[in-house]
């Protein structure tokens, strides 16, 4: 019996090689878009982040067909990916999760601003660019919304020994409440944890 890793690493193959024309990623014609196929080449190939080539091709294509109903464009979906990928391990959190706050707070809107006045991505409040900002940094612009959102969840994950419900209720400024957390952890476990 085939290990589901083994399973998995070989659909990805099948995918990346342009072999397998599921719905997911296919054109019009029925088969793999050469352009998407070019896209995820590329991706797996600049791996920054992840421990190998195996796990940059199984966690993009994975993330890839995830995230496509809330980011069509398919060159800015993968960017994104990667990106969070990448500010999410420096952080050392789970990318995964990362994703989950995403969708509860801005529903990967970058230009998104809450009525509190939290912008971006991960609607990270102005004043934290006070603190740990740098001049002419924008929380509208990806990677530095991705890079303080993911160091405050990590400093709030610390400060409460590992413990996640009350870090991400710090993050959100709802502490004592489990409101925020229920909707984090529902989208972790409806559409981004993976195993």
């Amino acid at each position: 019996m085939l290990h589901a890793a083994s399973i998995i690493r070989a659909s990805v193959l099948l995918l990346v090689a342009g072999l397998f024309t599921g719905p997911s990623l296919a054109a019009d014609n029925g088969h793999v878009d050469p352009e998407l196929r070019q896209l995820l080449q590329q991706a797996i190939n600049d791996n920054d982040s992840f421990e190998d080539r195996f796990d940059a091709e199984v966690w993009l294509v994975d993330m890839s067909h995830r995230l496509k109903a809330r980011v069509p464009d398919p060159q800015r979906r993968l960017a994104l990916l990667k990106q969070i990928h990448y500010e999410a391990t420096r952080a050392d959190l789970w990318p995964e999760l990362v994703l989950a706050v995403i969708e509860v707070e801005s529903n990967f809107d970058r230009f998104a601003i809450s009525s509190a006045g939290a912008m971006g991505l991960m609607q990270v409040m102005p004043f934290w660019l006070d603190e740990i900002g740098q001049p002419g940094d924008n929380l509208f612009d990806i990677r530095t919304n991705l890079r303080m959102g993911c160091t405050i969840l990590k400093y709030y994950l610390d400060k409460e020994n590992g413990n996640l419900t009350p870090a991400l209720a710090r993050y959100n400024g709802s502490y004592g409440s489990h409101r925020y957390t229920t909707k984090i952890y529902t989208a972790l476990d409806n559409r981004w944890r993976r195993y």
